[in-house]
């Protein structure tokens, strides 16, 4: 009977050893998560909307005279062009957002009401960024940094 004790221990012991020792032996292979270059995120953050970026450059430098944008006049709406954006459209527009120049559907729909009543957007006011607003958009940046983007 001790004989049969101590082979059952020892098994338990063997098995549970065998157990632990499992862990990385035994489990699945890491997946691989391709890495995202930077380069490539500033691309990302750059939303033009249609614009070309001698278009955007007015913009910025429309934004830089009024609405405190201090980033470079380089023709890319990124979240900086954005944050000076979002402070003239909660000033004049109704943006709601926290501004923090991200282009979501708030911001677009503040600039939808900024171009109906402006730039001759016909659509509707709904946050998305359409044929529509984007020739809206094109038709302002044509008079920045002149005239639009006045309060």
């Amino acid at each position: 009977m001790a004989r049969t004790l101590v082979s059952l221990i020892a098994v338990a012991g063997i098995a549970a050893g065998s157990l632990v020792g499992a862990g990385a032996g035994f489990a699945a292979p890491a997946q691989s998560t391709p890495a995202v270059a930077s380069a490539e995120a500033g691309v990302l953050a750059t939303v033009n909307l249609g614009l070309s970026t001698t278009q955007a450059a007015n913009v910025q430098r429309a934004l830089a005279a009024r609405w405190l944008y201090s980033g470079g006049i380089d023709g890319q709406l990124g979240p900086e062009s954005w944050k000076a954006m979002q402070r003239f459209l909660k000033a004049n527009h109704g943006y709601t957002d926290p501004i923090d120049g991200i282009v979501g559907p708030d911001t677009i729909r503040a600039l939808q009401r900024y171009l109906k009543q402006f730039y001759g957007y016909t659509g509707p006011i709904d946050g998305v960024a359409g044929a529509g607003t984007q020739a809206a958009f094109k038709r302002a940046a044509g008079y920045c940094p002149s005239a639009c983007l006045l309060p």
